[in-house]
């Protein structure tokens, strides 16, 4: 099941409408949905690698800008849409003695998040709550998340062939890797907040 999961992703990363797609799930990964756009950014980059710097800039621009939605949830619809986001991941209550702290630290928290597996849709909402500067949160938004996506685009550019032999060898154990990396930083936001 999963190597035929892998082998329908590589063939979509080759589509014609991929590059929205991947735009799409990049955008809504900043502020709402849970997987990252790495899914579809890895299998696009090793089935197109000519385009590995357009691939970086479509997921930095649309994961930016989804994190002005992340952001615009925090600041005007937080009540409504933040704080059930929120709950549902389990943060909404320590969020509060969180909000305190958050301005003090709020450059290195959003470049630190934008850059690791941390789930950057806590913090482009909390970046809104907290009344986090707007230019500061997107500044160190398009420098985390580009940083992001262009160091994994130029390895991915880099070593190509081998980099997806290896992929296409253990995918199971790199499937679970990704897992563990995933629930952990869950779990490392939930230690946080």
């Amino acid at each position: 099941m999963l190597r035929w999961l892998y082998d329908r992703t590589m063939a979509l990363a080759g589509h014609r409408h991929a590059n929205w797609a991947l735009g799409a799930v990049s955008f809504v990964e900043s502020s709402v949905f849970p997987i990252p756009p790495d899914v579809m950014l890895i299998p696009m980059v090793l089935a197109q690698r000519h385009k590995a710097l357009l691939i970086a800039l479509i997921c930095t621009v649309a994961s930016v800008l989804g994190g002005l939605l992340g952001y615009a949830i925090g600041a005007y619809l937080f009540d409504a849409l933040g704080k059930p986001i929120l709950d549902f991941y389990g943060y909404g209550e320590k969020f509060a003695s969180f909000q305190g702290r958050y301005n003090e630290w709020g450059v290195w928290i959003v470049l630190i998040a934008g850059l690791t597996p941390f789930p950057y849709k806590v913090i482009t909402i909390a970046s809104g709550v907290t009344g986090l500067s707007l230019p500061v949160f997107l500044i160190a938004s398009v420098v985390a998340r580009g940083l992001r996506f262009a160091i994994v685009t130029a390895l991915l550019w880099y070593f190509g062939a081998p980099i997806r032999d290896f992929i296409e060898r253990y995918l199971g154990l790199l499937f679970t890797l990704f897992m563990v990396l995933l629930i952990g930083g869950f779990a490392v936001v939930k230690l946080v907040l």
